[in-house]
């Protein structure tokens, strides 16, 4: 018999591949641990992808998680909000086998040849080899709980059940008279607590009692509960020290303690906002306008005026992206126009940015959507300097200082747009370098960009779609110390 036949009793199961020749309580239990490190084994050595989905990772929080896993450690992650730490939990699930063999007929998943339960064992000692089983799938063995304030001992652990007491003729102290909370129905599985500095004292040190010693006080009864389980965490760096909300002697009984961060490239980003982003089939986003997305993150995240304790989500540039292209595509079903993202499409996603920053004190006092202005002008003038910063563009610049104004045209025909963008001297040309595209809608797109990025460098004004010469300062300081 192969594992596959679904053995549904213990004495099947022990005439299946992997479980011949062990008995009840002999002492090879594998624990999910072991479980997890078997199976991390095996994918490294055939080269498997080990986190899928999981970008800019490689060389810094994945190399210090495969070496938590090995060594069977419990670990935290700790993170800014938006840095896939959830994420990570969750994938750690495919390291679990496909399906794994339980108790049947018991609230906690308890393995057939090792139960912590009074339950179990009562049934395993009734039953024998006779003993039913049934299959837990990978997908039901994580049980995840985010972290707030009110979430009790009950909650994780359990409580006493005086009705379940009475019924059973037991006494209130005894296991088979409890209630089992999340941790307990985690058994033989995952049990990933996010923000856990949010939990208060009473709770973490029943957290760090099943760490240590495997037991927990209920109502003042002790309880002995040596779960098979694997405990993962994730918590904001700030709360997570002595001086937070964390305590210490269960920060002490962590194993590792693994640092996430932000994407250190734009171009990480950008992998990352393309895999995340959900936009209707047809929407085209430029290379230009998805790397000024993502610099948008990058410059927020270094403005004075957003909050750098609660850090700019990686879902910004994600939620920007989707909104930019929604709105591209609203304009192309009301004109008929081409779905081309512009820099227009981008300030229709403000309300993506404003919800994603926690302003400083002097940001408030500006305006959540003047500084999300400001930084949408400082990414343009950034990803216009990477890569056109060379180009030679005085002669529009002059026509500007002469006084003219141009308003980009906000229509949908993409083609009447790019005439008139002809007025400008130098434009059509630029724009037909950036583009890299004789597509009319890609073309109106770049040239929107170029007045942006140089709107960015300074070299330009911008009153909402109306394009000017610099003010008269910002002139005056091109001229003298920044030129």
């Amino acid at each position: 018999m192969t594992v596959t036949a679904k053995a549904r009793t213990l004495g099947e199961l022990l005439q299946t591949e992997g479980y011949a020749g062990r008995a009840p309580f002999d002492g090879k239990i594998r624990l999910v641990q072991d479980e997890v490190r078997e199976n991390l084994t095996r994918k490294l050595r055939s080269g498997e992808e080990l986190f899928p989905g999981v970008v800019g990772y490689d060389d810094t929080v994945i190399p210090q998680l495969v070496n938590a896993l090995l060594a069977r450690q419990n670990f935290i992650l700790l993170g800014l909000r938006g840095q896939a730490k959830s994420r990570i939990l969750r994938a750690i699930t495919d390291l679990l086998d496909p399906e794994v063999p339980v108790i049947a007929g018991v609230d906690m998943p308890d393995d057939v040849l090792n139960p912590v339960g009074a339950e179990g064992r009562a049934l395993l000692e009734a039953h024998g080899l006779d003993l039913p089983i049934r299959w837990l799938p990978r997908a039901d063995r994580y049980v995840e709980k985010l972290a707030t304030p009110d979430v009790t001992v009950a909650d994780l652990v359990g409580d006493v059940d005086p009705i379940k007491a009475a019924r059973l003729g037991t006494s209130l102290g005894d296991v088979r008279s409890m209630h089992f909370g999340l941790l307990p129905r985690a058994n033989r599985g995952i049990f990933a607590v996010n923000e856990l500095a949010d939990l208060s004292p009473k709770v973490q040190v029943a957290l760090f009692n099943i760490l240590q010693e495997g037991d927990v006080q209920i109502k003042g009864y002790p309880i002995r509960l040596e779960l098979d389980v694997m405990l993962v965490f994730s918590a904001n760096p700030e709360d997570y020290t002595a001086r937070g909300k964390i305590v210490t002697p269960l920060k002490d009984r962590i194993g590792s303690e693994i640092r996430t961060h932000y994407p250190t490239d734009v171009r990480l980003g950008m992998d990352i906002t393309a895999q995340e982003a959900a936009r209707a089939e047809g929407v085209i986003v430029p290379p230009f306008i998805a790397e000024l997305i993502e610099e948008i993150a990058f410059q927020a995240r270094e403005d004075g005026r957003v909050d750098k304790l609660s850090g700019v989500s990686q879902r910004l540039p994600i939620s920007l992206m989707e909104v930019a292209a929604a709105n591209a595509e609203r304009r192309s079903l009301m004109a008929g126009d081409a779905p081309v993202v512009r820099v227009s499409d981008v300030y229709a996603g403000l309300p993506a940015i404003t919800g994603k920053m926690e302003l400083e004190y002097e940001g408030e006092l500006k305006g959540a959507d003047n500084v999300a202005r400001d930084v949408i002008r400082k990414a343009a003038g950034a990803v216009y300097a990477r890569h056109y910063g060379s180009a030679n563009t005085r002669d529009l610049e002059k026509w500007f200082e002469a006084g003219n104004v141009f308003r980009f045209p906000q229509g949908g025909d993409s083609a009447a747009a790019l005439k008139a963008a002809g007025e400008v001297p130098g434009l059509t040309d630029l724009t037909a370098e950036v583009a890299a595209s004789s597509d009319d809608a890609v073309r109106v797109s770049a040239a929107e960009f170029i007045l942006e990025g140089l709107y960015g460098r300074k070299k330009l004004s911008r009153a909402e779609e109306l394009y000017a010469a610099p003010e008269a300062e910002t002139r005056q300081q091109r001229g003298g110390r920044w030129n």
